[in-house]
């Protein structure tokens, strides 16, 4: 493998429709000869967030990651370590998957809400199965994007970066969520 998609941001194109990828902005955690690792940022579960606001007393958004082990929970974080087991993703950011530490420092206040998002599950892909998509023109890779990865997202997130691309992606940007309408 002569390159990796690590830290970058993809952008789904619309030909991915009708499932959790469609307008989706995924940004690339790991990838590797052994294939690729990355959260969907702007596909807030409604469920899973008014449940947590149930359990917690505060309210958390809850992410769609990907369609992949929904059963387990990813957290990136903004500035301060709360737990030894993290990845840096940037200097300002780093993922962790450990739940005890992360709620532990959410309750005794020693991070903000605002400075965590949370995800269900995650996008995986095989080794050159990203790059097949990509080739495929099924996602347009974004090398930098001035985002920050804890804020909360929706689909304006997809059409925002869209419109900022600029050219053949305006058009993207306004087209119906079912380009069969269009």
């Amino acid at each position: 493998m002569n390159y990796s998609y690590k830290g970058k941001i993809l952008i789904s194109t619309p030909d991915i429709s009708g499932d959790i990828f469609s307008r989706s902005v995924v940004l690339i955690i790991d990838h590797n000869e052994n294939g690729a690792f990355g959260l969907i940022l702007n596909k807030k579960n409604n469920n899973i967030s008014a449940r947590l606001l149930d359990i917690f007393g505060f309210n958390i958004d809850v992410y769609e990651g990907g369609p992949v082990e929904n059963d387990k929970i990813f957290f990136i974080c903004k500035s301060q370590k709360v737990t030894e087991n993290y990845s840096d993703i940037t200097e300002e950011f780093y993922l962790s998957e450990d739940v005890e530490n992360v709620v532990a420092a959410i309750l005794d206040q020693r991070i903000s809400v605002s400075d965590i998002k949370v995800f269900s599950g995650y996008s995986g892909w095989a080794a050159h199965q990203l790059e097949s998509e990509i080739h495929r023109k099924m996602w347009t890779v974004v090398d930098v994007y001035n985002l920050d990865y804890t804020s909360p997202n929706d689909q304006n997130l997809w059409k925002n970066i869209m419109q900022n691309l600029g050219g053949e992606y305006l058009l993207w940007a306004n087209s119906p969520e079912d380009v069969s309408m269009n």
